[in-house]
């Protein structure tokens, strides 16, 4: 999940994929909306009320994700890459996010470039022209030209049906690296199969990339290992530059692992701007929320915050067991069901905080 952005300045022809909705991604910082207190309450007006309730529930829409172990693995292997890629010329080093949907990949790796492009933007403050971080999909049914294509949109360069590749590569890298380019991010990987032409094409052209732009390159998939991307010569050539990061669900097995979903629930817990909701509530749910959602951090999200927003729609203020059992998950997360959790021996661990 990605954080939206103000309805005032989103622009639909402005996704991630392009150097606009980039930019609004990364400058973009959600504030916390207010939770007044019952003389506050009763001193709005009908309209000032509304107001107040509509911008909670843009906020709760919104809800942005914990810190979780997966993300902070990525960061810190990212940025380490990023430094160690810096003063070599060719063979650099990437990393790929590979899990089940659902299991956070798109928003670690955009946390990556987001927390990338603002550390760069600390130590250059007057490079107004940097774009340090680029963002790109690979199509489905992809071919070389296609994934090119998504280079130069990203930058906003546009070419007729009729430009040839070398031209559309060419221009695509000489913009990347006038611009500061450091970190390349790839997403929706395992859209490419290596097993076919187009798809070993798209492969070559990836890596083509690699070599000429100065830039640490990180991928992101579905399962991408079982998707062929390791298979054969090309295969190999990547599995030896890339290191692997798993997304996987939380699990619930151990005292170690159920504190730690209790840390991601209590950090969601304390997001929330409900006027009567009670804290602890949802921790002392997490054994419900887990089988609801089975350890999926997409599916958590989901039902919280769609939880959030009927609490506030219909008055209550708080989300309760009861409200949770109205909302529906994903199919993946339904479909999944998880095995009853062990029952507890001795009273919860303390709960720890992570950083939003």
């Amino acid at each position: 999940m990605t954080p939206a952005l103000d309805n005032d300045v989103r622009d639909p022809d402005d996704p991630l994929t392009t150097k606009e909705g980039w930019r609004r991604f990364v400058d973009y910082q959600p504030e916390p909306a207010a939770v007044l207190t019952a003389e506050q309450q009763f001193a709005l007006t009908g309209r000032q009320r509304a107001e107040h309730d509509e911008a909670r529930r843009e906020y709760h829409a919104e809800l942005p994700l914990a810190n979780t172990p997966t993300i902070r693995q990525v960061l810190g292997t990212g940025r380490l890459l990023v430094q160690l890629n810096r003063k070599q010329v060719s063979a650099r080093r990437g990393l790929i996010l590979s899990g089940a949907s659902g299991t956070g990949k798109t928003t670690a790796l955009t946390q990556l470039g987001r927390t990338h492009e603002r550390a760069v933007r600390r130590r250059h403050p007057a490079g107004r022209h940097r774009l340090p971080v680029a963002y790109v999909t690979v199509p489905p049914a992809a071919t070389a030209k296609m994934l090119a294509v998504e280079f130069a949109r990203f930058y906003g360069l546009e070419f007729s049906a009729r430009a040839n590749m070398p031209d559309i590569v060419n221009a695509v890298c000489a913009t990347a690296a006038h611009t500061g380019i450091e970190l390349v991010l790839v997403d929706e990987i395992h859209n490419l199969n290596i097993a076919t032409r187009s798809g070993a094409e798209v492969s070559d052209q990836l890596k083509y990339f690699a070599e000429r732009l100065p830039a640490t390159f990180v991928y992101a998939g579905i399962d991408v290992e079982d998707q062929g991307l390791f298979a054969g010569v090309r295969g190999r050539q990547i599995a030896g530059r890339f290191t692997l990061i798993a997304s996987t669900p939380f699990a619930y097995g151990t005292s170690e692992q159920r504190t730690a979903w209790r840390s991601l629930v209590s950090t969601l817990e304390t997001m929330l701007r409900l006027h009567h909701h009670r804290a602890g509530t949802l921790v002392s749910l997490d054994e419900y929320l887990y089988r609801r959602t089975s350890g999926m951090i997409g599916s958590l999200s989901q039902l919280v915050r769609s939880a959030a927003i009927l609490a506030i729609e219909d008055g209550t203020e708080q989300i309760t067991r009861e409200l949770l059992d109205l909302i529906p998950v994903d199919y993946a997360a339904q479909r999944a069901t998880p095995p009853a959790p062990r029952q507890r021996t001795s009273a919860p661990a303390k709960t720890a905080e992570a950083s939003a």
